[in-house]
C-alpha cells in the first residue's frame, strides 16, 4: 500500500509503501540483520520494551546524531529495554560507524536485505529505497506504545517525547 502526503525531503513529497502501522496496533515481526549477518526478529526480543530508532542512512549529520543520542540515553534505560537502530545501511558500514563512534548500547541492523522492517511498518520511501526518520516503542507485550513519523525526514524526531513514552 502506498501513501503520500506523510513525509518529504527537503520540501519536496515522497512516498510511504508497506503495511501502515499505529499506536495500539501488534508490532509486526520482521527479519534484518545484525554487523555479524545474523538474521533478527521482534521475536527474539520478546518480553523487552524495543525502542526502535529509524534512520535513511548514519552516513548523514541528523541520523548519525539521533543514533548517538540514543546511545547516550539507553545507557539509562534498564535490563529490560533495548534500543535499536534500523536502516538501509549495509551491515558492514553499522558495524564500521558504530566501532568509529563508541556506539556500544544500540544494536544497529540493516533492512538492505529484503526491506522486511520497512515493508512491515510502512516506513520504505519508494522513491528511494530507504527507511523514513522514524521513532517506534514497543512494549513488552509486542504492542505499539509510542510511533512518531517525522515529516520532513532532515528534521529530528522529539526525543523528549519518545523518552518519555519509555
Amino acid at each position: 500500500m502506498d501513501r503520500t502526503g506523510v513525509i518529504t525531503f527537503q520540501g519536496n513529497g515522497l512516498t510511504l509503501t508497506g503495511n501502515e502501522v499505529k499506536t495500539g496496533d501488534k508490532a509486526p515481526d520482521f527479519t534484518v540483520l545484525d554487523n555479524e549477518l545474523n538474521p533478527v526478529g521482534l521475536k527474539d526480543l520478546s518480553g523487552k520494551t524495543k525502542v526502535i530508532s529509524v534512520t535513511p542512512s548514519l552516513d548523514t549529520p541528523v541520523c548519525d546524531e539521533q543514533l548517538r543520542k540514543f546511545n547516550e540515553k539507553a545507557a539509562n534505560m534498564g535490563d529490560n529495554v533495548v534500543v535499536l537502530n534500523i536502516s538501509m545501511d549495509l551491515p558492514f558500514a553499522n558495524g564500521r560507524f558504530c566501532s568509529t563512534a563508541g556506539i556500544d548500547k544500540v544494536k544497529t541492523l540493516s533492512d538492505h536485505k529484503d526491506a522486511s522492517f520497512g515493508s512491515a511498518y510502512g516506513l520504505l520511501i519508494k522513491e528511494l529505497r530507504l527507511l523514513t526518520r522514524a521513532i517506534i516503542i514497543v512494549d513488552g507485550n509486542d504492542s505499539i506504545k509510542y510511533l512518531e513519523v517525522v515529516p520532513e525526514i532532515t528534521n529530528h524526531p522529539d526525543y523528549d517525547k519518545a523518552l518519555a513514552a519509555i
